[in-house]
């Protein structure tokens, strides 16, 4: 059913010191082991979620008789749409840069009137 680099919603059911364990479907459960939470340092793998959350993750490895899948979090928007964080920050900082000069002069005009009065 599911394949490797499907990305996958699931619900946060269980924390160990070495992963966050996840219920996929009523068939399939899941682990994102530590090491596939972050490319740095993961100090406490709660500081991620909480059970009940439902977040987004990538399938890395499928095991059809246990129904058991091992899934990535690492460079996923993996608590909004599980796109990954080049296809959602593609932009950059462009959209800031078009808008500072409206936001400097804007509030200038705001200054401005408080001196005014």
């Amino acid at each position: 059913m599911y394949k490797i680099n499907d990305i996958v919603a699931c619900q946060i059911s269980g924390f160990k010191e070495y992963g966050i364990f996840v219920k996929v479907d009523d068939q399939y459960d899941g682990l994102i082991h530590i090491s596939e939470i972050s490319e740095s340092f993961v100090k406490n793998v709660r500081d991620y979620g909480i059970i009940g959350d439902t977040i987004y993750a990538k399938v890395i490895a499928v095991d059809e008789e246990s129904k058991h899948l091992k899934l990535t979090i690492k460079g996923l928007n993996y608590k909004v749409d599980g796109k990954t964080m080049e296809e959602t920050d593609k932009d950059g900082f462009m959209p800031l840069k078009k808008h500072l000069n409206i936001w400097i002069n804007e509030k200038i005009k705001e200054i401005n009137s408080y001196n005014k009065n």
